[in-house]
């Protein structure tokens, strides 16, 4: 996975649009198909907890479809990289101690999962409007790129393949 600059007005535009459709998208379907359930299946008198349940799942199991369906949209675009970029972000961290652990020993490719993940986190942070920790990202990130320097190391982050995150499972 590589970083791409991303448009924020409209990667927020789009997420909110996405979600304002699904969260609508769910109410109607769940509605409808527990309304159906009931009127088709049982006599209408006492509690449908089952009956409204199937309905929210099978809502759900519609809206996930739709959603993968049209994933590679151009309107997903921008939603799809940050889904993506946050599930390797998210991997990194399951495996972060391993790989601190490598990059405290200068392993290279320790010290490459480290950076695509601070700048990535950055990203992230940036999008979501998220900046709470970025002074200390930012600090993190320095030290980081000081210790590449300081070893001589070539490490660019768009050298980055999720691939070397293998090595340390």
């Amino acid at each position: 996975m590589q970083l791409k600059q991303i448009n924020k007005a409209r990667y927020r535009k789009h997420l909110n649009r996405v979600i304002i459709g699904c969260i609508i998208l769910l109410t109607a379907l769940s509605l409808g198909i527990s309304t159906t359930a009931i009127y088709l299946f049982t006599d209408r008198e006492g509690t449908h907890f089952w009956h409204n349940l199937a309905g929210v799942a099978a809502a759900v199991i519609i809206i996930v479809q739709i959603l993968k369906k049209y994933q590679h949209h151009d309107y997903l675009t921008e939603i799809k990289y940050v889904w993506d970029l946050k599930q390797v972000l998210n991997l990194i961290t399951r495996q972060n101690t391993k790989i601190q652990q490598a990059a405290d020993n200068n392993e290279r490719d320790a010290l490459l999962i480290t950076l695509f993940s601070y700048k990535g986190s950055m990203q992230v942070y940036q999008l979501d409007d998220n900046t709470i920790t970025m002074s200390e990202l930012n600090r993190k990130l320095s030290v980081l790129e000081e210790k590449i320097a300081d070893l001589n190391l070539d490490i660019q982050v768009e050298q980055f393949d999720k691939t070397l995150l293998e090595q340390y499972k």
